[in-house]
């Protein structure tokens, strides 16, 4: 997300909503990343989402980690390489999704939001995080947030990237081995008769 701020071509939808925030009432832009966060788990319980402690580690890690970065990475000069940072910011963030999705340890907030409204209504992840990426984007417009092609880009991409990713990260879950109690065989060495 800081990687797309310091990129100059556009914020991503949720960032131009934090920043629209920030410009309306202040605090730092992960500011209101946490806040929006802990704001969208609300939306969570029509959905039935459980929370787990991913989601936890996503509201209050993903503001801290944006700010401390916005505070170290300055902004790049060229335009092929602002260009780059860009999509890489916009590719990692889908990977990024992918991963703590797939880690079944809680989605974030805003994800957590994606895959409700997924299981509650049957249409593809693409098409609801597209809804949902685009909405966010109007109303970060409408407090004065800024856009550019940037934010398009990670509109339409960011949908499509979640759901190439989540099946390869997704970890697989066995069952449990469990192990024989004590005076029973298994099945297949029991002697009839």
């Amino acid at each position: 997300m800081a990687l797309m701020l310091r990129s100059g071509l556009g914020l991503d939808p949720w960032d131009v909503l934090h920043q629209g925030l920030q410009r309306s009432i202040g605090l730092s832009v992960g500011a209101w990343v946490t806040i929006c966060g802990a704001l969208v788990l609300l939306l969570w319980i029509p959905l039935r989402q459980r929370p787990g402690p991913g989601t936890v580690a996503n509201v209050l890690v993903i503001g801290a980690a944006m700010d401390l970065t916005l505070r170290v990475v300055d902004g790049f000069a060229v335009l092929p390489v602002r260009i780059a940072v860009m999509a890489g910011a916009i590719v990692l963030n889908g990977l990024a999704s992918g991963l703590y999705i797939g880690a079944r340890l809680g989605p974030g907030p805003r994800d957590g939001l994606m895959t409700g409204l997924h299981r509650r209504t049957g249409r593809s992840l693409r098409l609801i995080r597209t809804g949902i990426e685009l909405t966010v984007l109007a109303v970060g417009l409408l407090l004065g947030g800024t856009a550019g092609i940037g934010t398009v880009a990670y509109a339409l991409a960011i949908g499509p990237l979640v759901q190439v990713f989540l099946p390869l990260c997704t970890a697989r879950v066995t069952a449990p081995v469990t192990a024989p109690t004590p005076g029973s065989q298994p099945a297949r060495n029991r002697r009839k008769g």
